[in-house]
């Protein structure tokens, strides 16, 4: 039996499988897609969603529990777990997640304004550990 066989190996580091923090962190600053994440599954392809935009760096989808007539999600490929896991490297990625946000927002209807939130950590509210940006709009009132 391997000294391993209860690790993850990102790169060329073992860490306990558990998925702790210090692996999280880990695959985060290698890029790496997480096998257990949902949201870079759905970038993969292999759950489906109800993609409004795709290119090599992103994916936008319309939220599963709609909190307004518009809302979507804007979530890179590169599996980052939070804003506060970022690294200057990322910045000309998180620039385009807001670039596109006006973009998608507008074709999705939210012509006279619209909320971006970005959840982050677990007291910031974030579910998922994977960076994503919430768009809501479309006619008041919404759902409470």
């Amino acid at each position: 039996m391997s000294q391993y066989s209860n690790c993850r190996e990102v790169g060329s580091r073992h860490y306990n499988s558990g998925g702790g923090l210090q692996y999280l962190q880990a695959v985060a600053q290698k890029g790496l897609r997480m096998s257990d994440c949902i949201f870079c599954k759905i970038a993969a392809g292999d759950i489906p969603s109800s993609k409004i935009y795709e290119d090599d760096d992103v994916i936008a989808f319309k939220d599963i529990h709609p909190q307004a007539p518009v809302h979507f999600l804007i979530v890179p490929k590169k599996h980052i777990v939070s804003l506060a896991e970022t690294q200057s490297a990322d910045e000309p990625l998180l620039g385009k997640m807001l670039g596109l946000v006006r973009k998608l927002a507008k074709e999705q209807g939210c012509d006279n304004g619209f909320r971006v939130i970005i959840n982050t950590g677990r007291d910031g509210g974030q579910e998922v550990p994977h960076l994503h940006i919430h768009v809501l709009g479309g006619p008041r009132p919404w759902k409470n």
